[in-house]
């Protein structure tokens, strides 16, 4: 039974009971089997004994250190493989560094999510089931020297020929002696091609000398070693091969031969790239959604109080214009706020049943004069195409997004393609994905250009927010970024195909929905009439600087407003006040009672009160102190004074619906 199969024993190393529990918890029994130490000489002791493949242990121990811990498995037991994850609370990359020099194969920084930690361990799991399978092949090969030559022979051609690994056996000079059928059906060559070429050859040319250094020590030391290394298709692809060399000694005692062990392991690379890409992803979403909702409350003042001072002065007035400037930065601010949020999965979307064929016929006409008339666009849409349930207004950003992209893209002109189509993933499709894709039937997006197209480092990190391969000053680096959080909180999936000199084409994925198209809302713009008042509104925002300046823009529009700091305060607000409170403006995320808690206590006492909320949080943050139903009203932070009124007049003037609070 193979390493991948079995239930695994693994070390974990923590003097904290808490967070060995938390470590039992995130590793499934039908798997691993936990050998639980508190201090490192226990860890030490345990390890003689069990010689675990996986260690999980401690950054910080009464005794030793995790470092230390490290250093004596590697020096006490050289023979024995083991991969271990450290724990550890710092985020000090230059000791994170010193741990991995030390010996560990991987860190997870705490506190870590349980599926985090699993993944770590899954993949040293699979290093490990591929050291053994190394291992056992090196035993058989050992055993064959033993044996007399006819029957040395006639077991290694068995072993080859039906070996899922590369098997080759060349002289002290590299020259190839023997290449297993295996290279046909894994690099696409055959035994012949290959006798006819070099062993050197089809190696990467910047491994090259990983390879002569490995063959070079195998000679002189009579000891391989396992190193890595890409080699050609016959397709022109590469392949990552893990390869381990044998020695095989003359009768003078000489190193006459090499056996190599090749494995391909470019879907194991692959999946390892990915996985870390997807981390460093969600790392920057969650820095990027933690700064947009503080740089919104900061921009809600800046915009407000600019705006106080537009109206009040005349447009000759000498500060009028600078005022302007201010007012416009500070939107130009916002916007790219909107696109952090975006990325970061953070925002509030507004999502319907909708065509998507409606969205690019009604963009047409915008597309052709964004991209210039040295670019032909094309449009290719699927009659019978179905339905997906998406923020229109968002996916219109997005295919704007990508026509801009694609244009600066064929700065000497081309052509731009946008295509839809229904789509099925069965389960073979979603097998090319490293993380859950659920198969289904799906709408398909494609936007092709035919422009220079991306390497494949630019592919890895275009979606990443800030990153451009533009001029200075030419560009922000959130087109991509606000695609790729469109579409992921859309629910869907994007690819990117692309290389030098041949375009680029992305691939939008989104779900079908089997439901009607839904009635368009009326937008802010088309409504009408008076947004003054006179009803009484209880405003609650921690921030001081936007509470005071929200207090004076809704007096200013002739309401009585009661401010409060936070929930608490609200409630006695309300308790002091004699008369009806006919809306709540709040702030969802605040400390102690937040406002969907707050809500739910004033929908008692005031049974006719509307609710509004604010955020410069959005999205999940929202979601996560109460959804926002279907019928409620919400303010994303910043907002003008003059979307504050008009939000607050629509709210008012509406029926009230109690189970929209």
């Amino acid at each position: 039974m193979s390493a991948t199969q079995q239930i695994l024993p693994i070390l974990v190393v923590d003097d904290s009971p808490v967070a060995r529990k938390l470590v039992e918890c995130a590793l499934p029994p039908d798997r691993y089997s936990i050998l639980l130490a508190t201090t490192g000489q226990e860890a030490l002791q345990l390890f003689a004994k069990h010689r675990p493949g996986l260690v999980i242990t401690d950054w910080l121990m009464p005794d030793l250190s995790g470092i230390e811990l490290c250093q004596r498995i590697r020096a006490d037991f050289p023979g024995c493989f083991a991969y271990i994850v450290m724990l550890t609370g710092v985020s000090d990359q230059t000791k994170i560094v010193s741990g991995l020099q030390a010996g560990a194969d991987d860190y997870v920084t705490k506190p870590f999510h349980p599926d985090e930690l699993l993944a770590r361990v899954e993949v040293g799991r699979r290093i490990l089931g591929l050291h053994q399978d190394v291992e056992a092949k090196n035993r058989l090969l050992q055993e064959l020297a033993l044996t007399d030559e006819l029957q040395r022979e006639e077991l290694f051609r068995l072993i080859s020929e039906n070996a899922g690994d590369l098997i080759a056996v060349v002289d002290v000079h590299g020259n190839r002696i023997y290449n297993s059928p295996s290279y046909k059906r894994i690099l696409g060559y055959s035994p012949e091609e290959l006798r006819r070429t070099p062993g050197i050859e089809q190696v990467h040319p910047d491994d090259r000398h990983i390879v002569e250094e490995a063959a070079r020590e195998a000679r002189d030391r009579g000891v391989g070693r396992s190193i890595q290394y890409r080699m050609r298709h016959k397709d022109g692809t590469w392949r990552i091969l893990e390869s381990s060399a044998n020695v095989v000694h003359g009768p003078q005692g000489r190193v006459e031969k090499l056996v190599i062990v090749n494995r391909d392991v470019t879907a194991r690379k692959q999946l390892e790239e990915q996985f870390r890409q997807a981390q460093k992803m969600d790392a920057i979403g969650r820095l990027s959604g933690g700064v947009a909702h503080d740089f919104n409350n900061l921009l809600g003042v800046i915009i407000g109080y600019a705006e106080f001072l537009q109206e009040r002065l005349e447009s000759q007035d000498s500060l009028r214009e600078s005022v302007d400037e201010i007012l416009k930065a500070g939107k130009r601010a916002a916007s790219l706020t909107r696109q952090l949020l975006a990325f970061s999965r953070l925002q509030v979307l507004d999502p319907k049943v909708i065509d998507l064929n409606n969205a690019v016929v009604d963009m047409e006409k915008l597309l052709g004069r964004l991209i210039g008339e040295d670019i032909e666009l094309q449009t290719s849409l699927a009659r019978d195409l179905g339905h997906v349930k998406a923020d229109q207004g968002q996916f219109e950003q997005v295919i704007m997004n990508l026509a801009v992209n694609a244009r600066d893209a064929m700065p000497q002109g081309g052509k731009l393609i946008v295509s839809t189509e229904n789509f099925v993933m069965d389960e073979a499709f979603v097998r090319r994905y490293a993380y859950p894709v659920e198969p289904g039937p799906y709408v398909l997006l494609t936007v092709t250009d035919t422009g220079i197209g991306m390497d494949s480092e630019t592919k890895a990190r275009a979606f990443e927010p800030f990153f451009t391969t533009k001029d200075k000053g030419k560009g922000t680096g959130l087109g991509l970024a606000t695609v790729y959080g469109v579409v992921k909180q859309s629910g869907g999936y994007i690819d990117i195909e692309s290389s030098p000199g041949a375009g680029t084409t992305f691939k939008i994925y989104l779900p079908r929905v089997n439901e009607e198209i839904s009635p368009q809302k009326r937008s802010s713009g088309e409504a009408s009439g008076a947004v003054a008042g006179k009803e009484t509104i209880l405003l609650v925002e921690d921030e001081e600087s936007l509470r005071r300046l929200t207090r004076t823009s809704l007096e200013l529009s002739g309401y009585k407003v009661l401010e409060a700091k936070d929930g608490i305060d609200a409630l006695e607000a309300s308790n002091r006040h004699d008369g009806p409170i006919d809306l709540l403006l709040t702030d969802i995320v605040m400390p102690g009672m937040g406002g969907r808690a707050l809500a739910q206590e004033l929908i008692v006492r005031h049974p006719e009160i509307r609710i509004v909320y604010m955020s410069g949080y959005t999205g999940q943050a929202v979601d996560s102190h109460g959804p926002i139903l279907p019928g409620s009203d919400f303010l994303s932070k910043p907002f003008t004074c003059e979307i504050l009124a008009r939000k607050i007049r629509e709210a008012l003037d509406r029926p009230v619906a109690m189970e929209s609070i």
